[in-house]
């Protein structure tokens, strides 16, 4: 076995569930600490923008006044709070409209596999050029043709005793033959 796996752990369970426990409570005291700041920066905002109002001692009139007031502005935040949130609605619309795009785009669909085909050059040069350009390519036509006459003129079969042959080319005299006849096709 290897001395890795025998190896025990350097932390006990014990160990590490105190350890969690403790790292819970930090952040358990440190989330209600964050949450008493938010409320006193809250109340200390709302009092810096709402002054306290001073209803005693004010006729009727004055009073009706100070609603007057209080729903105009209640008016202009509405509106406010209105547009703010049509324009998050166009974001979120907008957004989700992006995103379906670059799904399109990125190409999470399957492919299907490519089959080969055959097809000729003229077809293949229409397709590249568009059906303007009338270019016929007969790739054939360049080719060197061979007649098969010819080559079986140039080539005799002798047909004979196959004893003669091993014969008159066995020793010197028949390597020199075969130097000779090697020598020969090439000079012509």
């Amino acid at each position: 076995m290897d001395a890795c796996s025998e190896r025990k752990p350097k932390i006990t369970a014990s160990r590490k569930l105190l350890l969690k426990s403790l790292m819970l409570a930090k952040a358990k005291e440190c989330w209600e600490q964050e949450h008493e700041a938010r409320e006193a920066e809250k109340s200390r905002y709302l009092a810096e923008r709402i002054p306290a109002l001073q209803t005693r001692g004010l006729s009727l009139s004055a009073l009706q006044d100070l609603c007057r007031d209080l729903h105009a502005k209640v008016e202009v935040v509405d509106e406010e709070r209105y547009d703010i949130e049509a324009k998050c609605l166009h974001n979120t619309r907008e957004i989700k409209d992006l995103k379906l795009k670059v799904l399109d785009l990125r190409g999470k669909f399957k492919r299907p596999p490519l089959r080969r085909v055959r097809v000729s050059a003229d077809a293949m040069l229409r397709a590249l050029l568009g059906s303007k350009h009338k270019v016929s390519m007969d790739l054939r036509a360049n080719l060197k043709s061979v007649k098969k006459e010819d080559t079986e003129k140039e080539r005799p079969v002798e047909v004979g005793d196959w004893r003669k042959n091993v014969e008159a080319m066995s020793g010197m005299e028949g390597r020199k033959k075969m130097f000779d006849a090697a020598k020969s096709p090439t000079s012509q």
